[in-house]
């Protein structure tokens, strides 16, 4: 079985409203997609050490809607949902990302998600733009480095178990 790394994504910010999160995965780019776009897979790696996936929804077409939530490990429940703009099978996603715990209209991000291969291995970018640089700024310091850092270690281990 192939190894794999813990805490290694990097999150920097290109803009005032935007975060990029870049992590490369020892497994190849349609193992890595398939854990990103399967709802039985997305539920062994979101929720990252935080708590438990309850519900994942997948409607993997332009227009179609996705929805995942969690109860965290405090007892609460988390939940974000979008719509799919563009999707070019493994090799980018373009969707829509709302925060259910804070719903106001203006307060979607677009998530550029890109999976590039090279030598068997996969660089991941997930690029957020938020509409604000207020909005962006609170996602930064809601502690959500500590969790994607998790989702991510978990997402890798869930692609290199798809290898065999």
């Amino acid at each position: 079985m192939a190894t794999t790394s813990t805490g290694t994504a990097v999150v920097t910010l290109p803009s005032d409203t935007q975060i990029l999160i870049t992590r490369e995965f020892n497994a190849p780019k349609h193992l890595v997609y398939r854990a990103w776009t399967t709802p039985e897979l997305v539920k062994r790696w979101w929720a990252g050490d935080r708590g438990e996936v309850t519900s994942v929804e997948i409607d993997l077409r332009v227009g179609g809607r996705w929805r995942y939530v969690m109860t965290a490990n405090g007892g609460f429940e988390v939940g974000f949902h979008g719509e799919y703009q563009e999707i070019e099978p493994a090799e980018r996603i373009v969707s829509t990302e709302v925060y259910e715990g804070f719903p106001k209209e203006d307060a979607y991000a677009t998530n550029t998600i890109t999976f590039t291969e090279t030598g068997g291995r996969t660089t991941l970018r997930v690029l957020t733009q938020h509409q604000t640089r207020e909005h962006r700024d609170g996602h930064i310091n809601s502690g959500m480095e500590g969790g994607m850092q998790e989702s991510m270690d978990h997402l890798e281990r869930v692609a290199v178990s798809l290898a065999g």
